[in-house]
């Protein structure tokens, strides 16, 4: 029997997601913080085109929303106890040797 997730609980589930939010908000405004620095050195010390500087913008952003995001998923599934609620337990396939 798969035991019941505490996701399933609203309240677990509101206050779960509430801090995922909190923790992308903040990870936001830490990429825009380091992509307004790497646009800032690129400035100071490359004389390179506009493309450059946006394909670097939105490379920093991206990778760094990206991993930010899945790593938060991790740390809901964790931190909830929805992991433990899993059923990780496969049949026994075992082969008779003769």
């Amino acid at each position: 029997m798969v035991d019941k997730s505490p996701l399933d609980d609203p309240k677990a589930a509101a206050f779960a997601w509430a801090r995922y939010r909190r923790i992308m908000r903040f990870l936001f405004l830490l990429t825009v913080g380091l992509v307004a620095i790497a646009m800032a050195l690129l400035w100071k010390f490359e004389d390179v085109s506009v493309h450059f500087y946006i394909a670097t913008a939105l490379g920093i952003g991206f990778t760094m929303l990206l991993t930010g995001a899945l790593m938060g998923l991790v740390f809901l599934s964790s931190g909830t106890g929805h992991d433990e609620a899993v059923d990780n337990r496969l049949p026994d396939n075992s082969i008779d040797e003769d």
